[in-house]
């Protein structure tokens, strides 16, 4: 082990690429943690403002937008880097506009499918939610942010040209934004009605802040004139096996969001609102941790994908064996740290009342590190156009995370939530990890 970190270390020194993709992960870690941090202040407000019972409401609200968000929205940043990394490769500017036309499309019916089904769903299940009565409307309001959340192809057009501060730096922005905005709720009294338009607000302006960056981009690389105009017909045979690869992507991660977002309506519908408001605090707070999983992938995938195109196999796993390495000692001492601070945090944050999250938040930390140590080779069979076999990962971890859930959620509360994810996270990493020794 130890001789593997000295090696890690000297690939840092020795190696221009890592350290240009270390520099990249820096800029959207530090977006990503500084967002992260304003937003849990964020959070702090809403919650002292509003108290356990209205926060949990508002939680819940959150999450089953989110949930909508991540199930419907066809993620088209996926076929778009693979596919346009090739085309961005030989510099065929015609084939990459007529891809980026094909997402825009993507993006927007998805996102008004989206919003059709979070109404629908709301006015003929709300309660499984545990979103009815005088709720209902005010999720039904929240819901009306969907068909703006448009975030496919900005974030494919920043992540295939380097443009990541953009990426990191516009979160930052927008968290900023809604930090202003709570306190002047806080201010002027608001309440939960007042919180919810604030929240709406925040995430519909970070859209459109990642939305102008993309534009700006392709105005920049010259890629915007005429794009709306490029043709679409022969899309499929001018990208084979792009409809495929679309599907089987985002299935995949539809089917593993799932477990990522319905389980705060999970718990909140097996326990009750106040411990779903414990559970969504542990979940944000895991959620900063899980950035950095998310961050290296967005760097790592257009670089393995480029490198699969030109059949750089060394480079491919050079690439790969560094990367784990990293995420592997964060991970570790993610854990440690927790567990000896997590507590104070809280108390001195949220308040004596959200202290009872604190076991969860580590609990969720032990599946957080397992998540990291499988992003990367998720990033490196997606290259490879393994998405079929990913799809069959997702499904089989993501059935033992609600088998899990639905036995000891009601046994255990929120905590039992997060064992399912540990579970969810060992099954994943495992699986992954002899698909990828296969190929």
């Amino acid at each position: 082990m130890k001789g593997k970190f000295a090696k890690l270390w000297r690939s840092l020194h020795k190696e221009r690429r890592l350290r240009d993709r270390l520099t990249h992960i820096g800029h959207l870690l530090t977006g990503s943690f500084l967002s992260s941090i304003i937003g849990l202040v964020g959070f702090a407000l809403t919650a002292r403002a509003l108290g356990p019972q209205d926060y949990g409401i508002l939680a819940l609200c959150l999450t089953y937008t989110s949930a909508i968000e991540g199930l419907v929205s066809f993620q088209s940043w996926q076929p778009l880097i693979k596919y346009g990394a090739e085309a961005d490769r030989v510099g065929n500017i015609e084939e990459l506009q007529s891809l980026l036309k094909f997402g825009w499309l993507l993006d927007i019916s998805a996102a008004v499918v989206g919003w059709l089904i979070a109404v629908i769903l709301i006015l003929s299940a709300g309660a499984f939610f545990g979103i009815s009565g005088q709720y209902s409307n005010l999720a039904i309001m929240f819901c009306s942010i969907l068909p703006l959340r448009i975030s496919g192809v900005p974030l494919a057009v920043l992540r295939l040209f380097g443009r990541f501060r953009s990426v990191a730096y516009g979160q930052v922005i927008s968290s900023i934004l809604r930090l202003i905005l709570c306190a002047l709720g806080i201010i002027s009294g608001g309440g939960l009605f007042e919180f919810a338009l604030i929240w709406m607000a925040s995430q519909t302006i970070n859209s459109l802040i990642m939305v102008t960056f993309a534009l700006l981009e392709l105005r920049r690389q010259r890629i915007l004139a005429g794009l709306f105009r490029a043709p679409l017909r022969g899309i499929t045979s001018r990208f084979p096996g792009i409809w495929r690869f679309a599907i089987s992507a985002n299935l995949s991660l539809t089917i593993g969001s799932s477990a990522n977002q319905i389980d705060i309506l999970l718990v909140g519908y097996l326990a009750d609102p106040a411990s779903a408001g414990l559970y969504h605090i542990a979940k944000r707070i895991g959620r900063i941790a899980r950035q950095t999983g998310n961050q290296v992938q967005a760097v790592l995938y257009p670089e393995l994908a480029r490198a699969w195109a030109s059949q750089a196999i060394d480079e491919f796993r050079r690439a790969i064996s560094q990367m784990q390495g990293l995420l592997l000692i964060f991970g570790l001492a993610l854990v440690v740290g927790l567990y000896f601070t997590i507590a104070p945090v809280l108390r001195w944050a949220a308040g004596p009342g959200f202290v009872g999250a604190a076991p969860l938040v580590i609990v969720q930390s032990i599946a957080v590190t397992l998540t990291l140590c499988g992003a990367v080779t998720r990033s490196a069979l997606l290259a490879m156009g393994r998405e079929t076999q990913i799809l069959w990962t997702v499904l089989i971890a993501t059935a033992a995370f609600f088998s899990t859930a639905f036995i000891l959620v009601p046994q255990m509360g929120a905590i039992g939530a997060n064992i399912a994810h540990v579970v969810l996270a060992f099954i994943w990493v495992s699986m992954m990890t002899w698909q990828s020794r296969r190929e």
